[in-house]
């Protein structure tokens, strides 16, 4: 059966949601102007006769668009402690802290994980996506590592913390700089088309900045669809979004009802996204056959469509070095 039949998908189109209008607003527009905008956010309503403080500037980018910074939400990731070199052997480890500094160590499952660890260079290649194991005492993450190249990584805590009101979701980063002969990768150019352990994958769909765009990824083996797509946490496809340059982080995969024991579906997955700004953003779509998970890179541009790129603020320059 086609696996764009089996899944039950959001009809706003939201489920890649790199971020709304605030969010482009946050990172576009003069600290004083996003200040403002803050106040207007905390609707000026007073609760229990005070007002509600509005957040700091990188508070509000951090928390509209993930994977920037170190905290949000009260929460905080701890230094990373990891191998220095390549091709040391060791232990990745870290803590997630709540506002008082303590440890969390109560998480809520998501797709079929406490917490999803993301590790890619800078240039968009080494990518990993790998669930590290808790110690409930220490709240230490910690799993075995080892480096395969030199360079400056970006590490991403994507996560539920399982309090009363808590976020749904909060993803955290930080950077670890690995020792050895950086030796850099090509400049990343849009392809449509992979080839990934003798399977090809293709993605179908423009992006557009700023609206919501269909995209679906197809899975052949020798020129045959596959049909065989097994459930991989919790669904058919999983996605992990990083937007170029900044490295802005989305982890997400098709929605829909969680696929039971032994079914499968393939070969299209389809995806509904939204790039807050026009650029380049890297797909790293997982998908599992026979067992075994693989994982197709793509980079795909975004365009703003039919004259809809924003205007800049008066006497302000835009730059469009992307």
């Amino acid at each position: 059966m086609n696996g764009a039949g089996r899944l039950s998908l959001y009809a706003a189109g939201l489920v890649v949601a790199f971020a709304g209008a605030f969010a482009i607003a946050a990172a576009v527009v003069p600290d004083s102007v996003v200040t403002d905008w803050k106040g207007e956010a905390s609707g000026g309503h007073a609760t229990g006769g005070h007002e509600k403080p509005a957040m700091a500037a990188d508070e509000v980018a951090a928390v509209t668009l993930p994977g920037v910074s170190l905290s949000a939400y009260g929460y905080a990731l701890s230094q990373v402690s990891a191998p220095t070199s390549v091709d040391e052997a060791g232990e990745l480890s870290f803590q997630i802290a709540d506002e008082q500094g303590a440890p969390l160590t109560a998480y809520k499952n998501s797709h079929e994980k406490d917490l999803h660890l993301i590790v890619v260079r800078s240039d968009g290649t080494e990518y990993r996506h790998v669930h590290p194991t808790l110690d409930d005492h220490t709240g230490f993450w910690s799993l075995p590592w080892e480096w395969a190249e030199a360079g400056s990584y970006r590490v991403y805590a994507d996560f539920a913390p399982a309090v009363e009101d808590g976020p749904d979701k909060v993803t955290l980063t930080r950077t670890i700089d690995v020792a050895g002969e950086i030796a850099p990768a090509p400049v990343t150019e849009p392809n449509t088309t992979v080839s990934v352990d003798g399977y090809e994958v293709t993605v179908d769909g423009t992006l557009a900045a700023g609206s919501a765009s269909e995209l679906t990824l197809s899975v052949s083996r020798e020129g045959e669809p596959v049909t065989v797509l097994e459930p991989y946490l919790g669904a058919f496809g999983h996605l992990v979004a990083l937007r170029g340059g900044d490295l802005a982080y989305l982890h997400v995969h098709a929605e829909g009802d969680e696929p039971k024991a032994g079914e499968t579906a393939g070969p299209e997955i389809t995806f509904f996204a939204e790039a807050p700004t026009a650029g380049r953003y890297l797909l790293y779509l997982d998908f599992k056959v026979d067992g075994q998970v693989h994982t197709a890179k793509f980079a795909v541009d975004a365009t703003y469509q039919n004259g809809d790129e924003p205007t800049q603020p008066h006497g302000e320059s835009g730059s469009d070095g992307h």
